[in-house]
Order: structure tokens, then sequence, then C-alpha cells
């Protein structure tokens, strides 16, 4: 839905560049921004969503989604340091009665 939504306004970007830190899930080179769509329970956002537990093996999953925070953060920080923007799109930011506001976010980001 981001790619689509992100084409439509005439944008163009590559996809998952390797060799940037994380791959970000867009990038655009000539703007040097990337933008980095995370769902929310993965990478525990403060939402409906990302507040949920999982029910079994409570340890593991703590850890698992602790240590994809942490991540998050690094590889946020490594490509700051790279001289690149980044925008996190929540997947709870894509439900359609959201849309216009997501469209203005990514507007101010990207620019003209």
């Amino acid at each position: 839905r981001v790619r689509l939504l992100v084409h439509s306004l005439g944008y163009r970007y590559r996809l998952h560049v390797r060799s940037l830190p994380g791959s970000p899930d867009l990038v655009f080179p000539g703007r040097r921004c990337v933008i980095l769509v995370h769902g929310c329970f993965w990478h525990q956002h403060h939402c409906p969503s990302g507040n949920r537990q999982p029910k079994s093996r409570i340890a593991f999953w703590k850890a698992k989604l602790e240590s994809n925070v942490r991540r998050d953060v690094k590889q946020n920080r490594a490509l700051r340091r790279l001289g690149w923007r980044v925008l996190t799109i929540w997947e709870c930011e894509l439900q359609l009665k959201r849309i216009d506001t997501l469209t203005r976010k990514i507007i101010r980001f990207l620019g003209p």
C-alpha cells in the first residue's frame, strides 16, 4: 500500500538497498531519504496492535521483540550518521480512514 501511494504521488524509489544499514524498504537516493514500513506488533509500536503480548513462550517472544526494537534504533542511527533522513510508517497508519494523513506526512517528508 505504501509503495502504491508513493508511486501515485509521483515519487520514484529503489527497494531494499542492501548497501544501506537495515536495507530500508523504500530508498530515494537523490533526496537522501528512506522510508521504513514497520509492523506494529513486530516493532512494538505504541498502538493497540503493537501492545499485544504473546500468550505462549513469553520469554522467547519478549527477547525477540525487544531485539527488534534495539536493532531499529541502531539502524536508524547508522542511517542518520550517513546523512540519510528516515521516516517510519507504522502498519496502523495504513488504515483507509488515515490515508489522507499518511499522504500529507509522506509529502512533507519527501518534499516537492
